[in-house]
């Protein structure tokens, strides 16, 4: 992983692979490359950023009709050029890959044994030599690519996307993929594959999304596809609402400011659907009320930020509409003994829809009979959405940030809404509550406008955990997940270790950890819980802790030796979360511009995250 482009045209394609990798670079990587068809192959890597390999490129001046592309995110292998993509085969066949090739060690063997040298420590590279082993296997000498690949994948176990060029096939791009994405972009007389809609937008709004096992072949006039199955098929085109303008930054110093700051627009966009209907299930699609009617309980399964969202929305769902929930982190889901009940709904959350943990554990809890699934998404026709029977999209716009924020809170719209549409069908709640829970989704963007509007205090706050290397987050209920991914943003951005609890647990352990130099931030809202926060806070006075704050405008929290506190807007209910999740949103963004680290791309993440 973490980034594929490829281009075959009528004209030169190098600076659309490049712009499409530039495109691709919010993903998370740490080396990119490009190998183009110029009577030969002739490639160009770099450790580092895209514009290190751009300029290599235009030293030596490459052009070429046909290429293809790669940003990487290092697994097999450390962070070198040898191990860059793409990867070539003695000079013949040239591939860049996405996703993790489980059988790679094996595959090696048998190479080596055929002859094969290998120069890189990836299990890539295996792709291009079995590529050439089939590719050179055939006597014709109008040897088929396109055979070659169907079989090579053939002996691949893991994920993958691939695309595929050969030296002496100038009119030819074969892609194909299993478990991670890939699309092709459909031109006028040219054609374009990527992992990622961004990548081919300044060329082409008209995409074709591929799916599990299919293998393609793109000419510049032709694209042909088969399924798993070796069926020919045709695949939906669709035109992408992406727009270009969702992509650059504005007057925005990075995209994770600017996605902090979009958020009243991006909720407003999703709740926009849910007061136009009201609470009702055809929002999450046509046979919803028929699945809703059925179900015993909810299972939701995510990672990171989502698996926080999730892990929120346990607190409404048992609360608001009565119905048991488990949360569980995606990667641990499929690798353990479930005691699985087809009676539960299995909510699967994912910014992307292509998350591979997600997606697998979605697909071991259909194979446990779990067939009542909802995907929550932001990625039109994405994986997850395409494998669930239910599917409510957030209209969060492109997020570029690797550190989500917009999707996060998005997605808890999202599960508030799928909450109340619940209680309302079960009859939980009254026609009074459900106006109230409407009336206070119609108010959330200007709550949360207002929760933005404390960014100058918050910025003051950052410069003293600039220089911390420990910070603790302590949340109880609602606000305990909040507290988590408060932690996790400081984690991901500016790299001090944080660590979140129930502040009820402090006592239990961690206190153990406080002193002086150890920032402590509270969410500490106006609800039941305020007075059991305030006595966990004089415990860490008591051990010299130093506070921070942020509580409700009518919480009556004074400033004191030792305690920082920013009011954000008055308390908003069962939304709280939400306005909640801005300020530690904005905290982690200022500390880490006082700590000079990469904002958007954070050392050793990736923003897409398609390798388990």
């Amino acid at each position: 992983m973490c980034g594929i482009v490829g281009a075959i045209a009528q004209r030169n394609v190098v600076p659309m692979l490049v712009d499409g990798l530039k495109r691709l670079e919010y993903r998370g990587y740490d080396s990119a490359g490009i190998a183009v068809l110029d009577k030969e192959i002739k490639r160009v890597r770099r450790v580092g950023r895209v514009a290190e390999m751009e300029n290599a490129a235009k030293e030596i001046n490459l052009t070429g009709l046909l290429g293809i592309g790669h940003t990487r995110w290092a697994t097999h292998g450390g962070v070198t050029e040898p191990n860059a993509h793409p990867h070539v085969s003695a000079g013949l066949i040239a591939v860049v890959h996405n996703g993790i090739i489980e059988n790679h060690d094996e595959k090696r063997d048998e190479l080596k044994r055929l002859g094969y040298m290998f120069t890189s420590q990836t299990d890539t590279e295996v792709i291009a030599h079995l590529v050439h082993h089939h590719y050179t296997r055939a006597k014709d000498p109008a040897r088929d690519l396109l055979v070659a690949v169907k079989s090579a994948v053939k002996e691949l176990v893991g994920a993958y996307a691939i695309a595929v060029i050969a030296m002496d096939k100038p009119d030819q791009l074969v892609v194909a993929r299993m478990g991670c994405p890939l699309l092709i972009g459909v031109g006028e007389g040219e054609n374009f594959v990527a992992s990622d809609v961004s990548a081919v937008l300044s060329s082409t709004r008209k995409v074709i999304y591929l799916e599990e096992g299919d293998v393609a072949n793109l000419t510049r006039d032709s694209i042909k596809i088969w399924d798993k199955n070796g069926v020919a098929i045709e695949r939906t085109q669709h035109l992408s609402d992406v727009s270009l303008a969702s992509l650059e930054l504005g007057p925005y110093s990075h995209f994770m400011q600017k996605e902090i700051h979009e958020q009243p627009k991006a909720l407003s966009d999703t709740i926009e659907q849910v007061l136009e209907q009201g609470f009702v299930p055809e929002l999450f699609g046509a046979d919803a009320a028929k699945i809703f009617s059925d179900i015993e309980g909810i299972q939701i399964i995510a990672c990171g930020t989502s698996f926080y969202a999730g892990s929120v929305a346990r607190y409404w769902i048992e609360s608001i509409a009565g119905l048991p929930c488990q949360v569980e982190i995606a990667s641990e889901y499929r690798y353990r003994d479930v005691a699985a009940n087809p009676k539960h709904l299995v909510v699967t959350i994912s910014q992307s829809g292509e998350t591979l943990d997600t997606m697998e554990a979605l697909k071991f809890a259909k194979s446990l009979g779990c067939n009542k699934t909802l995907s929550i998404c932001n990625v039109r026709e994405s994986a997850l959405p395409r494998s669930s029977a239910l599917v409510f999209y957030t209209r969060a716009g492109a997020e570029i940030g690797v550190a989500s924020t917009k999707a996060f809170t998005t997605q808890l719209v999202a599960l508030f809404t799928l909450t109340v549409t619940l209680a309302k069908m079960r009859g939980r709640i009254s026609d009074e509550q459900v106006a109230q829970h409407l009336d206070a989704l119609r108010h959330l963007p200007g709550s949360v406008q207002h929760a933005l509007n404390l960014e100058p205090q918050i910025a003051i706050w950052s410069d003293k955990f600039a220089p911390k290397h420990h910070a603790l987050f302590l949340g109880r209920g609602l606000h305990y997940p909040i507290a988590m991914e408060g932690a996790l943003k400081l984690k991901e951005i500016t790299y001090i270790h944080a660590e979140a609890y129930a502040a009820g647990e402090l006592k239990h352990g961690p206190l153990a950890l406080v002193d002086e130099s150890m920032p402590v931030v509270v969410i500490a809202p106006n609800d039941t819980l305020l007075e059991k926060v305030k006595s966990n806070m004089q415990e860490v006075r008591a051990r010299g802790g130093e506070l921070f704050v942020f509580a409700d405008l009518d919480s009556h929290f004074s400033e004191s030796e030792g305690v920082h506190v920013i009011r954000t807007p008055r308390h908003a209910g069962v939304l709280s979360p939400i306005v909640h999740s801005i300020p530690v949103q904005l905290l982690a963004y200022h500390a880490a511009l006082a700590r000079g680290t990469d904002v958007d791309k954070p050392r050793n993440l990736a923003k897409s995250v398609t390798v388990e």
